[in-house]
């Protein structure tokens, strides 16, 4: 079976978002072509509250899923459906937009003003653009951790590793999302399906993200990976903490205007026409 080998290394660059959110932004636009299905993955881990207490105050989506997980602090959320709750450390939400909804996130952090989390943006094909939206909230007790002969250690949020099951089930690309542990010198393999865009975001140590590298990568570094059947990771004397992220490419044209993703021009021109007619919402 053919090893993965690495297609680029990108270093994620900072940036500032909602109402003065810092944050560390893996990919977005210009390069959402590469990770079809993906469209954008933000990493807002942050250790002074003024760089996330300002949040993202009541915006709009449409044609895509939002996927956020929490690793530390809280989240308040509320959106346009009647839904309010909090995202605590080691939950996931998983929003669909669908045809359209407004919704806000308001990082709050722990006791000890840590934020620490990440939001991953998912495509939605042509024919689920104008679904109805929903949204789920998953708890850090829902999600199994897999334990290897190794020491590896996996959380399932979505798809399925050596039988286990993530608990997000029904998302339209059918993804899968790991946040893996890999103590010190430790290798994990993974076999992934050979049609699908797989990447890696590193958030603790470093390690080598292919059979025969030499370069170990660390922190805030996105591995972008070619085809193949499995990937091969290695971590280096610290151990090495990353999320490992896959989707089947939709192969269809994207049409991006901020909050709101569809496919032509024309049905991006109208969602925002129906944003100042307040005809954007089409289910409650």
């Amino acid at each position: 079976m053919k090893s993965r080998q690495i297609k680029s290394v990108i270093e994620s660059t900072s940036t500032m978002e909602g109402a003065g959110v810092r944050l560390h932004r893996g990919f977005a636009n210009e390069k959402a072509h590469l990770f079809d299905p993906f469209l954008l993955f933000d990493d807002f881990r942050a250790a002074k509250a003024e760089d996330f207490i300002k949040g993202f105050p009541w915006h709009p989506h449409r044609g895509i899923e939002t996927i956020t997980y929490v690793l530390r602090g809280d989240v308040e959320h509320g959106d346009s459906l009647g839904n309010k709750g909090v995202i605590k450390g080691g939950d996931v939400q998983w929003m669909t937009a669908g045809s359209g909804i407004i919704h806000q996130e308001m990082p709050k952090g722990d006791t000890d003003g840590i934020m620490e989390g990440f939001q991953l943006w998912a495509n939605l094909p042509k024919n689920d653009k104008m679904m109805g939206p929903r949204y789920r909230d998953i708890t850090a007790e829902q999600i199994p951790l897999l334990k290897q002969d190794n020491g590896v250690e996996i959380k399932v949020i979505c798809g399925q590793v050596d039988g286990v099951s993530g608990p997000v089930t029904d998302v339209v690309i059918q993804p899968e999302y790991l946040d893996v542990w890999v103590p010190p010198k430790a290798k994990f393999t993974h076999i992934t399906d050979e049609q699908r865009t797989v990447f890696a975001y590193i958030y603790f140590g470093e390690g080598l993200f292919e059979d025969g590298a030499e370069e170990a990568l660390g922190d805030k570094k996105l591995v972008l990976y070619e085809a193949g059947g499995k990937v091969d990771i290695t971590a280096k004397e610290q151990g090495l903490r990353f999320l490992l992220i896959s989707g089947k490419p939709l192969k269809e044209p994207i049409a991006w205007g901020g909050p709101i993703v569809m496919n032509t021009q024309e049905e991006l021109q109208l969602a925002f026409e129906e944003l100042k007619k307040e005809t954007f919402i089409k289910h409650s």
